[in-house]
């Protein structure tokens, strides 16, 4: 399989190197981009066991001198205490204002570790090793890092754009369906948003056969947005298709219910909602893209509802980050390769909710 790279036009520009093997070669590969200093490598307690010797022993062999902290898998963990422990460790790790910091994991660990850098020294390196399909497709690139509150998801964070990413997809054959599920939630979501050509990849069941392909375009077509948009001013706003809901299903549901599991619920339902409220247009209705999406959801193991009612869920939103006040922008499905952000009173949420809400 070959390795193929993506490069992200931001202030800095990074490589994303996609392909099999990139784990054993990271050493080596982070030379050509980050000097040799002291790397601080961040995992969490289901990756350390798997890649943590592959990743440090690469460094070692590169010339870095490398430190590793390990924190407990999971949601749980992204919070303030977590951050506090990891500013601590570097600290007493001693790194400096030329040193790196890489982050080993998915998505929880690209966002500890990324927000860590961002506040150490006031800004150090850090690249993303990422192990998740999740991670890969979407949360390792465009410099998104942020920790939860107990008011919301991601509340408190900073953009801070990697110096690079390496996606191993080795690390895909590790993943248990449930968290390989997660990721093709925000793959899908993309599918969504891009072309009618990527989504038609999902329904062919390309992500199964050939996922180097699926997280290429996946990382390509995000890459582009956060060029034109790195600081979410507009159109990377559109990204966050199905995460109102999504975000409001697991504040909602104490976050034992996954990101990618909740944000395909909310793709659904707000798909459903455009539908209903005829934001769709007549030739998506023709095509019955509704359907082909959750159907397209439901094949990857998905879910496409959720058990928490519409005003439930339209009150975890307002604490939701892309609230304004009394308004809120959501983004609304217009067809397959088409969607719109709508801003709209707060007040509205719970009825558009409402219009695609449906308990299976």
């Amino acid at each position: 399989m070959s390795i193929q790279t993506i490069l992200v036009r931001t202030d800095p520009e990074y490589d994303v190197t996609i392909g099999p093997g990139l784990l054993k070669e990271c050493g080596p590969r982070l030379r050509e981009v980050v000097p040799l200093c002291h790397m601080a490598v961040i995992t969490d307690s289901t990756v350390a066991p798997l890649y943590l010797e592959i990743v440090k022993d690469s460094l070692l062999e590169a010339g870095y001198k490398v430190s590793t902290y390990v924190f407990p898998a999971g949601e749980g963990s992204k919070n303030f205490n977590t951050l506090s422990s990891i500013l601590e460790f570097l600290a007493e790790e001693q790194l400096t204002r030329v040193d790196c910091v890489a982050a080993l994991g998915g998505g929880v660990t690209g966002d500890m570790a990324g927000l860590a850098a961002a506040l150490y020294l006031r800004g150090v390196k850090y690249v993303q090793l990422p192990t998740t399909l999740l991670a890969a497709v979407d949360s390792s690139v465009g410099g998104k890092t942020a920790i939860d509150l107990s008011a919301g998801k991601n509340l408190a964070g900073a953009f801070m754009q990697p110096s690079a990413v390496l996606c191993d997809t080795d690390c895909l054959k590790t993943l248990p369906p449930h968290v390989r599920a997660d990721g093709a939630a925000e793959a899908i979501k993309t599918g969504i948003l891009c072309s009618e050509k990527l989504f038609a990849l999902f329904e062919a069941d390309v992500l199964s056969t050939n996922p180097e392909l699926i997280i290429s375009r996946c990382v390509a077509y995000k890459a582009g947005v956060v060029e034109r948009d790195e600081k979410e001013q507009g159109e990377r706003k559109l990204l966050n298709l199905g995460h109102t809901v999504g975000h409001a299903i697991e504040k909602c549901s104490g976050f034992t219910v996954t990101h990618g599991h909740a944000v395909a619920a909310g793709l659904v339902i707000m798909t459903r909602a455009a539908e209903n409220l005829g934001w769709l247009t007549e030739e998506a209705k023709e095509a019955l893209e509704a359907e082909r999406i959750e159907s397209a959801i439901e094949s990857l193991g998905l879910p496409a509802s959720t058990e928490y009612p519409p005003e439930a869920l339209a009150q975890a939103a307002l604490s939701d980050k892309k609230r304004a006040g009394d308004s809120i922008t959501i983004v609304a499905p217009s067809k397959i390769g088409r969607c719109e952000l709508k801003k709209i009173p707060v007040t509205e949420l719970q009825s558009i909710i409402e219009a695609g809400w449906a308990l299976e």
